[in-house]
Protein backbone atom coordinates (compact mmCIF):
# COMPACT_ATOMS: atom_id res chain seq x y z
CA UNK A 1 0.00 0.00 0.00
CA UNK A 2 2.77 2.21 1.05
CA UNK A 3 4.93 1.45 -2.24
CA UNK A 4 2.03 2.50 -4.30
CA UNK A 5 1.11 5.43 -2.53
CA UNK A 6 4.43 6.93 -3.25
CA UNK A 7 4.88 5.66 -6.92
CA UNK A 8 1.56 7.39 -7.26
CA UNK A 9 2.97 10.29 -5.77
CA UNK A 10 5.81 10.79 -7.84
CA UNK A 11 4.35 9.72 -11.08
CA UNK A 12 1.86 13.14 -10.27
CA UNK A 13 4.61 15.13 -9.42
CA UNK A 14 6.31 14.48 -12.74
CA UNK A 15 2.98 15.76 -14.61
CA UNK A 16 1.41 12.68 -15.95
CA UNK A 17 -1.83 12.42 -17.75
CA UNK A 18 -5.30 11.23 -19.40
CA UNK A 19 -5.89 8.09 -21.31
CA UNK A 20 -7.76 9.12 -24.22
CA UNK A 21 -5.89 10.74 -27.45
CA UNK A 22 -4.39 7.76 -28.35
CA UNK A 23 -7.95 6.08 -28.89
CA UNK A 24 -9.33 8.67 -30.62
CA UNK A 25 -6.67 8.80 -33.15
CA UNK A 26 -7.21 4.77 -33.65
CA UNK A 27 -10.93 4.86 -33.55
CA UNK A 28 -12.89 8.17 -33.64
CA UNK A 29 -14.18 9.58 -36.86
CA UNK A 30 -15.43 12.77 -38.19
CA UNK A 31 -19.10 13.24 -37.93
CA UNK A 32 -19.25 16.81 -39.49
CA UNK A 33 -20.44 17.48 -43.20
CA UNK A 34 -18.09 19.02 -45.64
CA UNK A 35 -19.92 21.15 -48.18
CA UNK A 36 -16.94 20.11 -50.47
CA UNK A 37 -18.44 16.76 -50.73
CA UNK A 38 -21.76 17.75 -51.79
CA UNK A 39 -22.82 15.04 -54.80
CA UNK A 40 -19.78 13.07 -54.34
CA UNK A 41 -19.66 9.07 -54.59
CA UNK A 42 -16.54 7.80 -52.44
CA UNK A 43 -15.76 4.36 -50.52
CA UNK A 44 -14.16 4.96 -47.14
CA UNK A 45 -12.12 2.78 -45.70
CA UNK A 46 -11.69 2.74 -41.77
CA UNK A 47 -9.21 -0.77 -40.38
CA UNK A 48 -7.58 -1.15 -37.45
CA UNK A 49 -5.20 -3.67 -36.56
CA UNK A 50 -3.64 -4.32 -33.16
CA UNK A 51 -1.86 -6.57 -30.87
CA UNK A 52 -2.74 -6.17 -27.31
CA UNK A 53 -1.02 -8.13 -24.38
CA UNK A 54 -2.82 -8.22 -20.73
CA UNK A 55 -1.00 -9.59 -17.88
CA UNK A 56 -3.19 -9.70 -15.16
CA UNK A 57 -2.32 -10.94 -12.00
CA UNK A 58 -5.20 -10.96 -8.55
CA UNK A 59 -8.74 -11.66 -8.49
CA UNK A 60 -10.08 -8.60 -10.47
CA UNK A 61 -9.68 -9.86 -13.91
CA UNK A 62 -8.35 -12.51 -16.06
CA UNK A 63 -5.87 -11.92 -18.35
CA UNK A 64 -5.71 -12.64 -22.40
CA UNK A 65 -3.98 -11.29 -25.58
CA UNK A 66 -6.02 -9.44 -28.09
CA UNK A 67 -4.03 -9.84 -31.60
CA UNK A 68 -6.32 -9.42 -34.81
CA UNK A 69 -8.10 -6.61 -37.05
CA UNK A 70 -11.21 -5.09 -37.91
CA UNK A 71 -12.52 -3.71 -41.48
CA UNK A 72 -14.73 -0.94 -42.18
CA UNK A 73 -15.49 -0.44 -45.96
CA UNK A 74 -18.06 2.17 -46.69
CA UNK A 75 -19.94 3.36 -49.78
CA UNK A 76 -20.39 7.11 -48.90
CA UNK A 77 -22.47 9.41 -51.00
CA UNK A 78 -23.75 12.84 -49.46
CA UNK A 79 -26.34 14.35 -51.96
CA UNK A 80 -27.17 17.66 -50.13
CA UNK A 81 -24.95 19.63 -48.17
CA UNK A 82 -26.71 18.58 -44.40
CA UNK A 83 -27.46 15.01 -45.44
CA UNK A 84 -24.64 11.97 -45.97
CA UNK A 85 -25.76 8.31 -46.31
CA UNK A 86 -23.37 5.30 -45.31
CA UNK A 87 -23.30 1.53 -46.62
CA UNK A 88 -21.03 -1.05 -45.90
CA UNK A 89 -19.86 -3.77 -43.82
CA UNK A 90 -17.71 -4.20 -39.84
CA UNK A 91 -15.92 -7.73 -39.97
CA UNK A 92 -13.69 -8.48 -37.02
CA UNK A 93 -11.15 -11.04 -37.26
CA UNK A 94 -9.14 -12.35 -34.50
CA UNK A 95 -5.72 -14.12 -35.30
CA UNK A 96 -6.36 -18.09 -34.83
CA UNK A 97 -10.37 -17.74 -34.44
CA UNK A 98 -12.13 -20.14 -36.51
CA UNK A 99 -15.98 -18.97 -35.38
CA UNK A 100 -17.32 -16.10 -33.69
CA UNK A 101 -20.46 -15.58 -31.28
CA UNK A 102 -22.40 -12.86 -31.39
CA UNK A 103 -22.06 -10.20 -28.75
CA UNK A 104 -22.19 -6.60 -28.10
CA UNK A 105 -19.95 -5.94 -25.61
CA UNK A 106 -17.41 -7.72 -23.07
CA UNK A 107 -19.21 -7.20 -19.92
CA UNK A 108 -20.46 -8.77 -16.76
CA UNK A 109 -23.57 -9.48 -18.47
CA UNK A 110 -25.22 -12.86 -18.16
CA UNK A 111 -27.21 -12.39 -21.06
CA UNK A 112 -25.44 -13.47 -25.07
CA UNK A 113 -26.28 -14.08 -28.19
CA UNK A 114 -26.53 -17.67 -29.14
CA UNK A 115 -25.45 -17.92 -32.55
CA UNK A 116 -22.00 -17.98 -34.20
CA UNK A 117 -20.25 -16.89 -37.68
CA UNK A 118 -17.47 -18.97 -39.18
CA UNK A 119 -14.18 -17.36 -40.45
CA UNK A 120 -15.11 -13.54 -39.27
CA UNK A 121 -17.92 -11.72 -36.92
CA UNK A 122 -19.38 -9.87 -39.62
CA UNK A 123 -22.08 -7.31 -39.54
CA UNK A 124 -24.00 -5.15 -42.49
CA UNK A 125 -23.35 -1.23 -41.88
CA UNK A 126 -25.51 1.42 -42.79
CA UNK A 127 -25.80 5.12 -40.93
CA UNK A 128 -27.98 8.09 -42.26
CA UNK A 129 -26.84 11.36 -41.07
CA UNK A 130 -28.67 15.34 -41.22
CA UNK A 131 -26.67 18.23 -40.09
CA UNK A 132 -29.12 21.14 -39.01
CA UNK A 133 -26.58 24.22 -38.25
CA UNK A 134 -25.15 22.56 -35.03
CA UNK A 135 -27.32 19.97 -33.99
CA UNK A 136 -26.29 16.63 -35.87
CA UNK A 137 -29.15 13.63 -36.53
CA UNK A 138 -27.76 10.34 -36.77
CA UNK A 139 -29.77 6.69 -37.36
CA UNK A 140 -28.21 3.75 -37.63
CA UNK A 141 -24.82 2.79 -37.17
CA UNK A 142 -23.75 5.74 -34.61
CA UNK A 143 -20.72 8.02 -33.36
CA UNK A 144 -19.47 5.43 -31.07
CA UNK A 145 -16.94 4.57 -28.98
CA UNK A 146 -13.96 6.79 -28.85
CA UNK A 147 -15.75 9.73 -30.38
CA UNK A 148 -18.52 9.40 -27.00
CA UNK A 149 -14.87 10.99 -24.98
CA UNK A 150 -16.48 9.26 -21.33
CA UNK A 151 -14.10 9.63 -18.78
CA UNK A 152 -11.99 7.01 -18.48
CA UNK A 153 -13.31 5.13 -15.31
CA UNK A 154 -16.45 4.85 -17.21
CA UNK A 155 -15.40 3.70 -20.59
CA UNK A 156 -12.46 1.23 -21.00
CA UNK A 157 -10.56 2.32 -24.61
CA UNK A 158 -10.23 -1.46 -25.18
CA UNK A 159 -13.73 -0.85 -26.50
CA UNK A 160 -12.87 0.04 -29.66
CA UNK A 161 -11.26 -2.95 -30.53
CA UNK A 162 -13.62 -5.54 -29.29
CA UNK A 163 -17.20 -3.97 -29.61
CA UNK A 164 -19.63 -4.35 -32.45
CA UNK A 165 -20.49 -0.87 -33.87
CA UNK A 166 -22.95 0.68 -31.43
CA UNK A 167 -26.22 0.98 -33.74
CA UNK A 168 -29.38 2.56 -32.69
CA UNK A 169 -30.18 6.79 -32.72
CA UNK A 170 -27.60 9.58 -31.97
CA UNK A 171 -28.02 13.30 -31.81
CA UNK A 172 -25.19 15.78 -31.37
CA UNK A 173 -25.14 19.34 -30.15
CA UNK A 174 -21.68 21.83 -30.98
CA UNK A 175 -22.95 25.18 -29.18
CA UNK A 176 -19.93 28.05 -28.53
CA UNK A 177 -19.28 26.33 -24.76
CA UNK A 178 -21.58 23.01 -24.78
CA UNK A 179 -20.93 19.76 -26.15
CA UNK A 180 -23.55 17.56 -25.88
CA UNK A 181 -23.48 13.42 -27.58
CA UNK A 182 -26.96 11.80 -26.57
CA UNK A 183 -27.59 8.30 -27.83
CA UNK A 184 -29.43 4.94 -27.45
CA UNK A 185 -27.23 2.03 -28.00
CA UNK A 186 -29.93 -1.27 -29.26
CA UNK A 187 -28.01 -3.92 -28.53
CA UNK A 188 -29.99 -6.95 -28.02
CA UNK A 189 -33.36 -7.46 -30.13
CA UNK A 190 -35.37 -10.15 -28.97
CA UNK A 191 -38.16 -11.78 -30.88
CA UNK A 192 -41.24 -14.34 -29.07
CA UNK A 193 -39.56 -17.21 -27.68
CA UNK A 194 -36.17 -15.64 -27.65
CA UNK A 195 -33.66 -17.09 -24.87
CA UNK A 196 -32.06 -13.96 -24.13
CA UNK A 197 -33.14 -10.45 -23.37
CA UNK A 198 -33.26 -7.32 -24.94
CA UNK A 199 -30.53 -4.85 -23.95
CA UNK A 200 -30.17 -1.45 -24.87
CA UNK A 201 -27.96 1.67 -23.33
CA UNK A 202 -28.97 5.25 -22.99
CA UNK A 203 -25.74 7.76 -22.96
CA UNK A 204 -25.06 11.28 -22.11
CA UNK A 205 -21.75 13.07 -22.37
CA UNK A 206 -21.68 16.49 -22.59
CA UNK A 207 -18.59 19.01 -21.68
CA UNK A 208 -20.00 22.33 -20.66
CA UNK A 209 -17.07 25.37 -21.24
CA UNK A 210 -16.82 27.71 -18.02
CA UNK A 211 -14.07 29.96 -18.68
CA UNK A 212 -11.10 30.32 -21.40
CA UNK A 213 -8.23 32.67 -21.88
CA UNK A 214 -7.52 32.10 -25.52
CA UNK A 215 -7.88 35.08 -27.53
CA UNK A 216 -9.50 33.80 -30.18
CA UNK A 217 -12.08 31.69 -28.90
CA UNK A 218 -14.40 30.70 -31.99
CA UNK A 219 -17.94 29.55 -32.10
CA UNK A 220 -17.29 26.10 -33.00
CA UNK A 221 -17.38 23.24 -30.62
CA UNK A 222 -15.90 22.87 -26.79
CA UNK A 223 -15.18 19.37 -28.08
CA UNK A 224 -12.77 20.33 -31.00
CA UNK A 225 -13.84 17.44 -33.50
CA UNK A 226 -10.78 17.39 -35.62
CA UNK A 227 -8.60 16.47 -33.15
CA UNK A 228 -10.77 14.16 -30.56
CA UNK A 229 -9.84 14.37 -27.86
CA UNK A 230 -12.84 14.52 -25.59
CA UNK A 231 -11.52 14.01 -22.05
CA UNK A 232 -8.77 17.10 -22.65
CA UNK A 233 -11.04 19.02 -24.54
CA UNK A 234 -10.76 22.80 -24.85
CA UNK A 235 -13.02 25.83 -25.27
CA UNK A 236 -11.06 26.68 -28.19
CA UNK A 237 -8.72 25.94 -30.51
CA UNK A 238 -5.13 28.70 -30.55
CA UNK A 239 -2.26 28.74 -31.66
CA UNK A 240 -1.29 30.46 -28.34
CA UNK A 241 -0.61 29.26 -24.86
CA UNK A 242 -4.15 29.11 -23.24
CA UNK A 243 -6.07 28.29 -19.99
CA UNK A 244 -9.47 26.50 -20.36
CA UNK A 245 -11.75 25.15 -17.07
CA UNK A 246 -14.80 22.74 -18.63
CA UNK A 247 -17.18 20.79 -16.85
CA UNK A 248 -17.68 17.01 -17.38
CA UNK A 249 -21.19 15.03 -17.40
CA UNK A 250 -21.45 11.58 -18.21
CA UNK A 251 -24.57 8.94 -18.22
CA UNK A 252 -24.63 5.34 -18.95
CA UNK A 253 -28.03 3.52 -18.09
CA UNK A 254 -27.90 0.14 -19.39
CA UNK A 255 -32.01 -1.67 -19.17
CA UNK A 256 -32.30 -5.25 -20.23
CA UNK A 257 -35.89 -7.11 -20.31
CA UNK A 258 -38.49 -6.17 -22.76
CA UNK A 259 -42.48 -6.47 -22.98
CA UNK A 260 -42.15 -10.28 -24.55
CA UNK A 261 -39.50 -11.27 -22.83
CA UNK A 262 -39.51 -14.80 -21.61
CA UNK A 263 -36.33 -15.54 -19.40
CA UNK A 264 -37.04 -15.59 -15.83
CA UNK A 265 -34.17 -13.11 -15.10
CA UNK A 266 -36.84 -10.09 -15.31
CA UNK A 267 -36.05 -6.01 -16.28
CA UNK A 268 -32.40 -5.63 -14.73
CA UNK A 269 -31.78 -1.52 -15.07
CA UNK A 270 -27.95 -0.29 -13.68
CA UNK A 271 -26.58 3.01 -14.16
CA UNK A 272 -23.62 5.01 -14.15
CA UNK A 273 -23.03 8.88 -13.47
CA UNK A 274 -19.32 11.53 -13.33
CA UNK A 275 -19.36 14.71 -13.06
CA UNK A 276 -16.10 16.74 -12.83
CA UNK A 277 -13.83 19.74 -13.03
CA UNK A 278 -11.33 19.82 -15.82
CA UNK A 279 -8.51 22.33 -16.15
CA UNK A 280 -6.76 22.31 -19.48
CA UNK A 281 -3.25 24.30 -20.09
CA UNK A 282 -2.22 24.56 -23.59
CA UNK A 283 1.67 25.41 -23.72
CA UNK A 284 2.08 25.48 -27.57
CA UNK A 285 5.83 24.86 -26.26
CA UNK A 286 8.22 22.70 -28.49
CA UNK A 287 8.91 19.98 -26.20
CA UNK A 288 5.87 20.30 -23.76
CA UNK A 289 2.74 21.16 -25.38
CA UNK A 290 -0.15 21.10 -22.50
CA UNK A 291 -1.44 19.30 -19.01
CA UNK A 292 -5.01 18.11 -18.40
CA UNK A 293 -6.44 17.99 -14.63
CA UNK A 294 -9.51 16.49 -14.09
CA UNK A 295 -11.55 15.84 -10.80
CA UNK A 296 -14.23 13.44 -10.73
CA UNK A 297 -17.13 12.23 -8.87
CA UNK A 298 -18.72 9.05 -9.55
CA UNK A 299 -21.92 6.75 -8.87
CA UNK A 300 -23.75 3.62 -9.38
CA UNK A 301 -27.00 2.80 -8.94
CA UNK A 302 -29.37 -0.74 -9.71
CA UNK A 303 -32.25 0.66 -10.17
CA UNK A 304 -34.07 -3.19 -10.91
CA UNK A 305 -32.45 -6.65 -11.25
CA UNK A 306 -29.27 -8.37 -9.38
CA UNK A 307 -26.22 -8.42 -11.83
CA UNK A 308 -24.55 -6.85 -9.09
CA UNK A 309 -24.00 -7.70 -5.45
CA UNK A 310 -24.93 -4.25 -4.31
CA UNK A 311 -27.89 -1.66 -5.21
CA UNK A 312 -25.21 1.67 -5.28
CA UNK A 313 -21.91 3.01 -4.76
CA UNK A 314 -19.40 6.02 -5.14
CA UNK A 315 -16.02 6.61 -6.24
CA UNK A 316 -14.05 9.36 -6.69
CA UNK A 317 -11.29 10.01 -9.72
CA UNK A 318 -8.34 12.30 -10.19
CA UNK A 319 -6.56 12.13 -13.47
CA UNK A 320 -3.60 13.92 -14.51
CA UNK A 321 -1.75 13.75 -18.25
CA UNK A 322 0.96 15.84 -19.97
CA UNK A 323 1.49 15.61 -23.72
CA UNK A 324 4.82 16.01 -25.52
CA UNK A 325 6.78 16.49 -28.65
CA UNK A 326 6.14 13.97 -31.73
CA UNK A 327 2.65 12.90 -29.83
CA UNK A 328 3.98 11.37 -26.78
CA UNK A 329 1.66 11.26 -23.71
CA UNK A 330 2.25 10.64 -20.07
CA UNK A 331 -0.66 9.54 -17.84
CA UNK A 332 -2.42 8.75 -14.47
CA UNK A 333 -5.79 8.05 -13.16
CA UNK A 334 -6.28 6.94 -9.62
CA UNK A 335 -10.01 5.83 -8.57
CA UNK A 336 -11.05 4.94 -4.59
CA UNK A 337 -14.51 3.34 -4.79
CA UNK A 338 -17.13 1.36 -2.58
CA UNK A 339 -19.46 -0.47 -3.94
CA UNK A 340 -18.35 1.05 -7.43
CA UNK A 341 -18.81 -0.89 -10.67
CA UNK A 342 -18.69 0.63 -14.10
CA UNK A 343 -20.19 -0.63 -17.35
CA UNK A 344 -17.77 -0.31 -19.88
CA UNK A 345 -14.64 0.67 -17.70
CA UNK A 346 -11.76 -1.30 -16.60
CA UNK A 347 -12.62 -4.05 -14.02
CA UNK A 348 -9.63 -2.60 -12.09
CA UNK A 349 -11.95 0.26 -10.89
CA UNK A 350 -14.60 -2.05 -9.94
CA UNK A 351 -15.48 -3.73 -6.39
CA UNK A 352 -17.34 -6.23 -8.05
CA UNK A 353 -14.56 -8.79 -9.86
CA UNK A 354 -15.34 -10.16 -13.72
CA UNK A 355 -12.89 -13.19 -12.29
CA UNK A 356 -14.29 -14.74 -9.56
CA UNK A 357 -18.04 -13.25 -8.77
CA UNK A 358 -16.74 -11.79 -5.84
CA UNK A 359 -16.91 -8.26 -3.88
CA UNK A 360 -14.26 -6.10 -2.78
CA UNK A 361 -14.60 -3.95 0.22
CA UNK A 362 -12.83 -1.25 -1.57
CA UNK A 363 -10.80 -0.66 -4.12
CA UNK A 364 -8.00 1.89 -4.55
CA UNK A 365 -6.88 1.82 -8.11
CA UNK A 366 -4.22 4.01 -9.88
CA UNK A 367 -3.51 3.53 -13.74
CA UNK A 368 -0.62 5.18 -15.18
CA UNK A 369 1.50 4.56 -18.29
CA UNK A 370 2.52 6.06 -21.96
CA UNK A 371 0.86 6.22 -24.97
CA UNK A 372 2.70 7.36 -28.46
CA UNK A 373 1.23 8.04 -31.67
CA UNK A 374 2.96 8.83 -35.98
CA UNK A 375 0.32 9.90 -38.02
CA UNK A 376 1.02 9.56 -41.72
CA UNK A 377 -0.61 11.50 -44.09
CA UNK A 378 -3.59 11.63 -41.91
CA UNK A 379 -5.08 8.88 -43.21
CA UNK A 380 -2.50 6.26 -41.26
CA UNK A 381 -1.74 6.23 -37.63
CA UNK A 382 0.61 3.95 -35.93
CA UNK A 383 0.65 3.98 -32.21
CA UNK A 384 2.04 1.97 -29.42
CA UNK A 385 0.81 2.10 -25.14
CA UNK A 386 2.05 0.75 -22.23
CA UNK A 387 -0.40 0.50 -19.09
CA UNK A 388 -0.38 -0.72 -15.45
CA UNK A 389 -3.18 -0.84 -13.02
CA UNK A 390 -1.70 -0.54 -9.44
CA UNK A 391 -4.64 -2.00 -7.35
CA UNK A 392 -5.30 -2.10 -3.47
CA UNK A 393 -8.42 -4.00 -2.75
CA UNK A 394 -10.00 -4.61 0.36
CA UNK A 395 -11.09 -7.99 2.04
CA UNK A 396 -12.85 -10.09 -0.96
CA UNK A 397 -16.01 -12.04 -0.39
CA UNK A 398 -16.93 -14.44 -2.86
CA UNK A 399 -19.54 -17.48 -3.44
CA UNK A 400 -18.24 -20.40 -1.81
CA UNK A 401 -18.84 -22.04 -5.48
CA UNK A 402 -16.51 -19.79 -6.96
CA UNK A 403 -13.49 -21.20 -5.17
CA UNK A 404 -11.96 -24.36 -3.08
CA UNK A 405 -10.81 -21.88 -0.25
CA UNK A 406 -12.78 -23.66 2.84
CA UNK A 407 -14.92 -21.58 4.87
CA UNK A 408 -13.63 -20.11 7.68
CA UNK A 409 -17.01 -18.75 9.21
CA UNK A 410 -18.22 -16.37 6.75
CA UNK A 411 -22.09 -16.19 6.27
CA UNK A 412 -23.53 -19.51 4.58
CA UNK A 413 -22.41 -19.87 1.30
CA UNK A 414 -19.20 -17.13 1.30
CA UNK A 415 -15.91 -17.02 1.52
CA UNK A 416 -13.35 -14.12 2.19
CA UNK A 417 -10.02 -13.34 1.13
CA UNK A 418 -7.61 -11.00 2.87
CA UNK A 419 -6.88 -7.51 1.30
CA UNK A 420 -4.31 -7.57 -1.36
CA UNK A 421 -1.91 -5.19 -3.72
CA UNK A 422 -1.64 -6.74 -6.94
CA UNK A 423 -0.05 -4.86 -10.32
CA UNK A 424 -1.74 -5.76 -13.64
CA UNK A 425 0.54 -4.73 -16.91
CA UNK A 426 -1.32 -4.42 -20.61
CA UNK A 427 1.51 -2.94 -23.82
CA UNK A 428 -0.53 -2.88 -26.75
CA UNK A 429 0.87 -1.85 -30.72
CA UNK A 430 -1.98 -0.21 -33.28
CA UNK A 431 -2.01 0.79 -36.77
CA UNK A 432 -5.05 2.65 -38.15
CA UNK A 433 -5.92 2.60 -41.93
CA UNK A 434 -8.78 5.26 -42.89
CA UNK A 435 -8.13 6.02 -46.46
CA UNK A 436 -10.99 7.81 -48.93
CA UNK A 437 -11.11 6.95 -52.76
CA UNK A 438 -13.36 9.60 -54.68
CA UNK A 439 -15.31 7.49 -57.30
CA UNK A 440 -17.49 10.18 -58.97
CA UNK A 441 -18.58 13.90 -58.63
CA UNK A 442 -22.19 14.29 -59.94
CA UNK A 443 -22.95 18.39 -60.96
CA UNK A 444 -24.86 20.31 -58.59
Amino acid sequence: MTRACILTLVLFLAHPLSAQDLASRLAASDYRLSYDDTRTLAVDVHALAFFKDNEYGGDQATGYTLPGFWLQPRLTYQPLDAIRVEAGFHAMVFNGAGKYPCYAYHDIARWKGAQYQSGAHVLPFFRAQAQLRRLTFVLGDLYGGANHGLVEPLMNPEVNLTQDPEMGFQLLLDLPRYHLDAWINWQSFIFREDNHQEAFTVGFSQRIGLFSSSSNSSPGTLRSATSFVPSVATMASSSAPSLSLYLPIDVLIQHRGGEIDDTDMGAQTIDNAAIGLGLRWNTKGKAFNGLTAEALALGCLQQSGHLWPFDKGLAAGLTLSADFLRQLRLFATTVYGRDFCPLYGAPFFSTYSTKTGGRFDHVLTTHVGAEWSHTFAHDYVLGAKVDTYLCSTGEETIPAEATTIELDGSPSGLVTRPSAFKNNFSFGVFFRCSPRFELKRFKR
